[in-house]
């Protein structure tokens, strides 16, 4: 049975309950599993709904652009929220938006209950992260989030790949249906492990409009729209890439995503034993560095296996980049941190949406061709804004 954190106002002396850690790991595993499913299973999506590739693509546009504009609206209304029923609730509300979603007979009704669906996901992320930073010493905040971050590699593990070859073997409607069940496991546990009492105080309009005015915080947030833009103009259709340039079978597919979600996680868990060493602005700039040059190697993947080695440095900095930006502002501005960290998840599925839209009228118009070096475009863009901030920040060490 969860505990009740003893005092909400006190600052914590140790780390978070490790239950509780774990529980919001597992969280994420299942929010990042559903919103790459459709990723995973675009091959099957276009042909059950009879839509071309570009436009089924678009279904992670449509849910990137709610969560995006969603998560700080919704981060205002559910602030006098106790974190343990509000996490557990989002995972209950996903479960039940993939259930509805599979039942769904046409893209037209399917794209507006995936929307309303990936409402759990603008309130799960940025809310876990800021339950650990409110039961976290400032210490052991960064180790803590980049722990808890560590659910999305895992689900590039595991979850990308299970969502492919489901889709691909049994149709992609079986892969929305396993998610489901895993939000309901997810719910069960937060609601067991999640102490009662974890109410992060409520920003006022004053701390909001701080947030959004400080140039350097949202310099920071711009990397983040701008390195996951760079990323979803490629990944949003690496599935039909690797079917129709590199001829893979099923199995095949699903190996790739496992292999680049083996290589996400251990990019994560080194971000997370050495951030506080190394300091959360090198991070991000390796950690961009490392997908730029999976973007710039593209072209000599002609194989499954020349295309697996192209993916490594991807992998390794693709789930760590996120993770790093949120302990970066965490670590930046804590007592702004549940705006920050909304606004961090916005930037995340804005990126996401500009990308796949992007990427989406480039595979209708020219092909997969360009979509690497427009994708480099945008990170060179994310990595110029990076360290820009860094510079900034040594400069202002008296970020509020």
């Amino acid at each position: 049975m969860a505990g009740v954190l003893p005092d909400a106002a006190a600052v914590p002396t140790r780390p978070a309950p490790r239950a509780a850690l774990w529980s919001l790991l597992f969280g994420n595993f299942v929010i990042g599993s559903g919103v790459m499913s459709v990723a995973g299973t675009l091959n099957d999506m276009a042909q059950s709904l009879q839509v071309s590739v570009a436009l089924a693509g678009q279904l992670i546009s449509i849910a990137a652009a709610v969560m995006c504009f969603c998560a700080p609206l919704l981060a205002s209304l559910v602030a006098g929220w106790d974190r343990r029923r509000l996490l557990a609730a989002a995972l209950l509300w996903y479960a039940a938006g993939h259930v509805l979603s599979a039942l769904m007979p046409s893209y037209a009704a399917l794209w507006p209950v995936r929307a309303v669906t990936v409402l759990a996901a603008a309130v799960f992320t940025p809310q876990a992260a800021a339950a650990v930073g409110f039961m976290s010493p400032p210490e052991h905040r960064g180790r803590g989030i980049t722990f808890i971050f560590l659910g999305w590699s895992i689900a590039s593990v595991a979850g990308l790949p299970l969502a492919a070859w489901i889709g691909e073997s049994f149709g992609w409607r079986w892969s929305f249906h396993a998610v489901a069940v895993l939000a309901l496991l997810g719910a069960a546990w937060v609601w067991a492990a999640m102490p009662s009492g974890v109410k992060p105080a409520a920003l006022s309009w004053k701390a909001w409009r701080e947030a959004l005015t400080h140039p350097v915080l949202m310099a920071m947030v711009a990397v983040t729209a701008l390195a996951g833009a760079g990323q979803f103009t490629l990944f949003s259709y690496v599935a039909p890439y690797f079917r129709q340039a590199l001829n893979a079978s099923p199995n095949e597919v699903s190996g790739l995503f496992a292999f680049f979600g083996v290589f996400g996680l251990l990019g994560n868990l080194l971000l997370s034993h050495t951030i506080d060493r190394v300091g959360a602005g090198r991070a991000v700039a390796a950690t961009i560095l490392c997908i730029a040059a999976t973007l710039v190697l593209w072209p000599l993947g002609t194989t499954v296996w020349a295309m697996a080695a192209v993916l490594v440095p991807w992998g390794l900095g693709c789930f760590a980049s996120n993770s790093a930006q949120q302990a970066r502002l965490g670590m930046a501005a804590p007592a702004l941190a549940p705006a920050l960290m909304a606004l961090n998840t916005s930037a995340i599925y804005f990126g996401q949406a500009a990308g796949a839209a992007g990427g989406g009228w480039l595979v209708a118009h020219a092909g997969y061709a360009p979509l690497p070096w427009v994708g480099l475009a945008w990170l060179a863009a994310a990595l110029a804004t990076s360290l820009w901030v860094s510079r900034r920040s040594v400069s202002r060490r008296s970020l509020p």
